[in-house]
């Protein structure tokens, strides 16, 4: 009996281990085939361009925000930027701290102006500058909000639920313009 009973127990404890030796070497896939990180993104340089628009937009596996950037200068250097995970997004030139809802805070930095470099009229004046856009409703983004715009450089404060992988990239359009993106993925 105790050599049956003992044949028992080793069969179910390889069996056990058959069962979980597969999950536990196994990944998992991306989420949706994202694979963009956390860390800082930065690319470009200081150009003569201005941001003209800010808008959003909800896509299955993230969150998309758009700055749109007039070539004021056609044929110049592409807008630059730098976005990174804060513990608290500034104002430009004063260093206030910017208010925002959410879990985590991606500064985004980009070296344009919110006006026309070469008559100083004003290219964007936001109706409120604590709701950039409106992303109630958002899987991951909580607030949208400007840090203002100082000597040629213009920063945005994006609230998100966590810190999630994002991604940054410019495209080109519409007409001399161009558009920096910032996708947020819904979870990791």
């Amino acid at each position: 009996m105790r050599t049956w009973l003992k044949g028992i127990a080793i069969a179910a404890t390889i069996a056990s281990i058959a069962l979980v030796v597969p999950t536990s070497i196994a990944q998992a896939a991306p989420y949706c085939g994202i694979t963009w990180g956390s860390l800082d993104k930065a690319a470009g340089t200081l150009s003569n361009d201005a941001l003209y628009n800010v808008r959003a937009g909800r896509h299955a596996c993230f969150d998309r925000l758009v700055m749109d950037v007039t070539d004021v200068d056609v044929g110049g250097t592409p807008a630059g930027y730098t976005v990174r995970y804060v513990s608290a997004v500034r104002q430009d030139g004063s260093g206030n701290v910017v208010p925002l809802r959410g879990g985590a805070f991606l500064e985004i930095v980009l070296q344009v102006s919110t006006s026309d470099p070469f008559n100083g009229s004003p290219t964007y004046l936001p109706i409120n500058p604590r709701e950039l856009v409106n992303v109630n409703g958002y899987q991951t983004f909580r607030q949208v909000a400007s840090g203002g715009s100082f000597e040629g450089y213009t920063t945005i404060g994006l609230g998100v639920r966590a810190r999630l992988p994002f991604r940054v990239f410019t495209l080109d359009g519409p007409a001399d313009g161009s558009r920096v993106v910032i996708d947020v993925a819904h979870r990791w």
